[in-house]
C-alpha cells in the first residue's frame, strides 16, 4: 500500500498548519526572545513597539493567568520569563499585531535592559561547577571494580558528540481559537497533542475539557515537536483568550533554529576491559549530558542513554552513570533516538580504541560480544530471541566482510592521496517510551450508514507513514478495501490522554487500540449477519467485504450488511484501548523490563578520505535490519534510508557551536551544513531479516523510525579507518562531527608542522 499522502505531497495539496484558511479577525504573534544568555531584566521599554500601527497587544509573564510553567516533567521552565532569562532567544514577550509583518518590525523596536549574569556553555564546566538539572543516575551489572585484574586488557577514553538541529522541513507554529463559553481551539504542529492540551490548561488556568488539539499532520519532527511545540501553541492560546481573537504564531526558519533546542551533546569518560580472547569483562562510563538551561525532556532522554549503555553486546560487569547538566543555551530536547545514539557512540568508541591498541579490526572485538538467548542488559530485562548474531552474520556473508578488507587493503597499498576504510555497525534498540504509562493508546472508529468508515487515533503523522499502516490495520481487522476508510485528523476530543506520537511505538500502540476497536465492530456484525442468515455467529465469518458461512460464501457483502445492521440499531462505533502488557521498571533498583521488544541489524560501510584536502566519501552502506514481518516495506525502506542519512549527518557534516557568550553561531541555512546529494552514500543497500516478528509488534511488523539512525555510527569509524590507513600512529580523540575540517586537522596537526 502506498503513502496515503504521496500524491497530495508531490502536488503540493497536502494541507499542514500555515495552509489553514484564517478565520475572519485572526491577528499574528511574534515572540521577542532574550538577546542575552544569562541575565537579570531590569527593565523593558515597550513604548515605541506599541504605538506602531497595527500592534494589538504586547503579552508578558504579568498576563498569564494560570502558572507561568511549561516544564513537562520537571517544572522549571517558565513560558515567559520573569526576572531572570536563561539562554538567548529565550520567549520575553508576545506581541500582536493585524500582521506578521508588522509585529516582526514592532518587535525591533523593544528596547531590553539587563544586569549580565555569569553565562556557561560547555558541559565540563557546568559538571565541575556541579550544576546539575535533577540527581544523576547510574545502572549496575555484576562487581565493575573487581573484574579489572582479571582483564588482559584495559583502556580509557573521553568521546563526545554534539547536538543537532532537527531541521524540519515545517517550522513549530500554532493557531488558537476562542470558541463559545470560554473553551479554546488549538491547531497546533505538535507530536503530542495532549501534553499541548495539559499545558495550556495550567498556563491559562483552564480544565483540559475546555481546550481542544487538533492536529492534522506535521510536515517533519524528529522529536522537536514532541516538548517544544508546546511553548508556541500556549503563547498563541495566551493571545487569543486575552483578546478573543484568533491567533496565528508560525516562526521564521531562523527563528525556530535559534530558540528551539536541538540533540543533547554528550561528553563521556569510559574504561573498558577485555579478556584474551577478547570478550568484553567490564565496562564502566560516565555520560555528562548537556540539557540546557532547562530539564525538558532530559531526564527521559538521560534514562534511555543509560538503557542503551553496552548496545548489542553483553558485558557482564557494567556501571553506567550519568550526569544532566545546566548550561545557557536553548533546553536540548527529543530528537530521534532519545539519547539512544550517544550511548552507542561510547561503546563504539571504546571498542575501536581497544581494537588500535590490540593491532587488530573493531569487528572481532564486536563479534565475539554480540548478544545471546539469555543474556541480561544491565537494567534487568533479558535478551529474548535477539537477532544480533543472524543480522551480523547475514552482513558478513551477504556482502563478503573478508574480500573487502582485502580490496581495500590492496586499494590503500596502491593509493597514496586516497584512502578507503571499512567498519561493522551492529545496532540494538528497545521500543516502547521507557516511562510505562506512557504506553497506552485509544482508538474510536466508526462505520457509516454506506459502509465508509472513519478511523480517530492519537498518532500524529509526521511524513513517517503512521495513517497508511493504520489503514492498514483497520482494513485487514474488519477485511474491507482500504479506500473505504477516512484517517481523521488527530484530534484531543476524539481521542482523549494520548502518548506523543515517539519513541518508534506510534504504530504499535495505535494499530493495537485500532484492532480492539475493530474487534468490536466485528463481533457486532457478526450477530447481525447471524440475524439475517438465521445462523451461528460463530458460524459467520467476512472475508473481502464478502460474509461466509461455515467456510462458504454468502450473497451478502459489505455494504447491504451494514446497511441492515444499522436498521437492526447496532452500535456501528467502537472504541478502542490498548496498554502494552509485560513492562515494568523499578526506578528505585533501576531494574525491570522496560521493553515490549528489540530491534536489531548490523551494516557495513567503506568510506574513502581524500587525505589531502580533508574531504570524503561514502562509498556505500550495506545493512541486514531486523524488521521483523514489515507490513509495509516502502515505508519502512523510507525510514530506513532516511535514519541513515540523518544519523550520517550528525556525525559527519552537522556541527552546532555557541561563543562563550551563549550566541549559536550555526544559525541559518547558510552557517549550518545538513548533508545533500552530494554528501549522501554512493550506496544504500538493505537486506530484510528473515525472522518471525513479536506479537507485541503490529502484525509482527517492528518499528522502524529511529533504529536504522544508528548505523551512522559505523560511517563515523569507517572515516576514522580509512584515516589511520594514512597516518597508523593517528589515534583520534573520538569527537563527533567528523567535518572534512576535523579530518584535515587530525591528518596534519599544527604541532606536528610547527616541529
Amino acid at each position: 500500500m502506498k503513502h496515503l499522502d504521496s500524491i497530495a505531497h508531490v502536488t503540493g495539496r497536502s494541507r499542514y498548519l500555515d495552509d489553514i484558511p484564517e478565520q475572519k479577525g485572526t491577528l499574528h504573534a511574534v515572540v521577542f526572545g532574550s538577546p542575552v544568555a544569562h541575565g537579570r531584566i531590569t527593565g523593558a521599554d515597550l513604548t515605541e513597539a506599541a504605538r506602531l500601527p497595527g500592534v494589538v497587544a504586547i503579552f508578558s509573564a504579568a498576563d498569564i493567568p494560570g502558572e507561568n510553567q511549561i516544564g513537562g516533567i520537571i517544572p522549571d521552565e517558565p513560558l515567559l520569563a520573569d526576572g531572570t532569562v536563561h539562554f538567548r532567544g529565550q520567549p520575553v514577550f508576545v506581541i500582536v499585531a493585524e500582521n506578521d509583518f508588522t509585529a516582526r518590525q514592532a518587535r525591533s523596536l523593544i528596547r531590553f535592559d539587563y544586569e549580565p549574569l555569569p553565562i556557561c556553555t560547555d558541559v565540563q564546566e557546568a559538571f565541575e561547577k556541579q550544576s546539575f538539572l535533577f540527581p544523576p543516575r547510574t545502572f549496575q551489572l555484576g562487581d565493575v571494580d573487581a573484574c579489572w585484574p582479571d582483564c588482559a586488557v584495559v583502556v580509557e577514553g573521553e568521546a563526545a558528540t554534539g547536538a543537532q538541529e532537527h531541521l524540519y522541513l515545517e517550522t513549530q507554529g500554532a493557531y488558537a481559537v476562542p470558541l463559545e463559553n470560554g473553551a479554546m481551539k488549538i491547531y497546533s504542529s505538535t507530536q503530542g497533542p495532549t501534553l499541548t492540551q495539559r499545558i495550556a490548561g495550567r498556563v491559562l488556568d483552564l480544565p483540559m475539557h475546555q481546550i481542544e488539539v487538533e492536529v492534522g499532520r506535521l510536515g517533519g519532527a524528529f522529536g522537536g515537536k514532541e516538548d517544544q511545540a508546546t511553548a508556541w501553541a500556549c503563547l498563541a492560546t495566551l493571545a487569543a483568550w486575552r483578546l478573543q481573537r484568533p491567533v496565528k504564531l508560525v516562526l521564521q526558519r531562523h527563528d525556530d533554529i535559534y530558540m528551539t533546542g536541538k540533540r543533547h551533546p554528550y561528553r563521556s569518560h569510559f574504561k573498558i576491559g577485555l579478556s584474551k580472547d577478547l570478550r568484553i569483562l567490564g565496562y564502566e562510563v560516565t555520560f555528562l549530558q548537556d540539557g540546557g538551561a532547562a530539564a525538558d525532556l532530559s531526564p527521559a532522554i538521560l534514562e534511555r542513554t543509560l538503557f542503551h549503555t553496552t548496545n548489542a553486546y553483553f558485558i557482564p560487569h557494567v556501571k553506567a552513570t550519568a550526569y544532566s547538566c545546566r548550561t545557557n543555551v536553548a533546553p536540548y530536547t527529543a530528537f530521534r533516538g532519545f539519547g539512544g545514539p550517544q550511548a552507542l557512540f561510547v561503546i563504539e568508541a571504546a571498542i575501536a580504541k581497544a581494537a588500535f591498541e590490540l593491532g587488530i579490526p573493531a569487528w572481532q572485538i564486536q563479534e565475539k560480544n554480540l548478544l545471546a538467548e539469555g543474556d541480561a542488559f544491565p537494567y534487568g530485562q533479558l535478551a529474548e530471541k535477539p537477532h544480533a548474531r543472524a543480522c551480523w552474520d547475514t552482513v558478513k556473508t551477504a556482502y563478503a566482510l573478508p574480500l573487502r578488507e582485502k580490496e581495500i587493503a590492496e586499494f590503500n597499498r596502491q593509493s597514496t592521496w586516497l584512502k578507503k576504510g571499512l567498519a561493522m555497525m551492529p545496532i540494538c534498540f528497545g521500543i516502547s517510551f521507557t516511562k510505562t504509562p506512557m504506553n497506552q493508546a485509544g482508538a474510536l472508529v466508526h462505520i457509516y450508514q454506506d459502509g465508509s468508515i472513519g478511523l480517530n487515533t492519537g498518532a500524529v503523522e509526521m511524513g513517517q507513514g503512521v495513517h497508511t499502516k493504520l489503514v492498514q490495520v483497520a482494513a485487514k481487522a474488519l477485511s474491507v478495501a482500504p479506500h473505504r476508510i477516512k484517517m481523521e485528523p488527530t484530534d484531543t476530543n476524539r481521542v482523549a490522554n494520548t502518548s506523543p506520537t515517539a519513541a518508534s511505538s506510534g504504530a504499535d500502540l495505535n494499530g493495537k487500540a485500532v484492532q480492539h476497536a475493530c474487534a468490536q465492530l466485528r463481533q457486532r456484525l457478526h450477530e447481525a449477519a447471524g440475524k439475517l442468515l438465521q445462523a451461528d455467529p460463530d458460524a459467520i465469518d467476512i472475508r473481502e467485504e464478502q460474509v461466509w458461512l461455515s467456510g462458504k460464501p454468502t450473497d451478502l457483502r459489505w455494504a447491504q450488511l451494514i446497511a441492515e445492521a444499522f436498521l437492526q440499531r447496532v452500535n456501528l462505533s467502537a472504541q478502542g484501548y490498548y496498554a502494552t502488557p509485560h513492562i515494568h521498571f523499578d526506578k528505585s533498583i533501576e531494574k525491570g523490563s522496560p521493553f515490549a521488544y528489540h530491534v536489531y541489524g548490523a551494516a557495513l560501510i567503506t568510506a574513502t578520505v581524500d587525505v589531502l584536502r580533508g574531504r570524503y566519501e561514502l562509498d556505500s552502506v550495506e545493512i541486514v535490519h531486523d524488521f521483523g514481518n514489515s507490513m509495509n516495506p516502502a515505508l519502512d525502506q523510507g525510514q530506513l534510508e532516511g535514519g541513515v542519512a540523518q544519523g550520517i549527518g550528525w556525525l559527519t557534516l552537522e556541527e552546532v557551536r555557541y561563543n562563550a557568550e551563549g550566541r549559536l553561531l550555526a544559525d541559518s541555512l547558510s552557517t549550518y551544513k545538513v548533508p545533500d546529494m552530494g554528501s549522501a552514500p554512493k550506496r544504500i543497500d538493505y537486506q530484510m531479516l528473515q525472522a518471525e516478528g513479536p506479537p507485541l509488534a503490529i502484525l509482527g511488523s517492528k518499528a522502524t523510525g529511529e533504529p536504522p539512525f544508528l548505523y551512522g555510527i559505523g560511517a563515523y569509524h569507517a572515516l576514522v579507518n580509512a584515516m589511520q590507513a594514512f597516518r597508523p600512529g593517528l589515534q583520534l580523540d573520538f569527537e563527533a562531527p567528523l567535518t572534512p575540517e576535523r579530518v584535515l586537522m587530525a591528518l596534519y596537526p599544527p604541532e606536528k608542522e610547527q616541529s
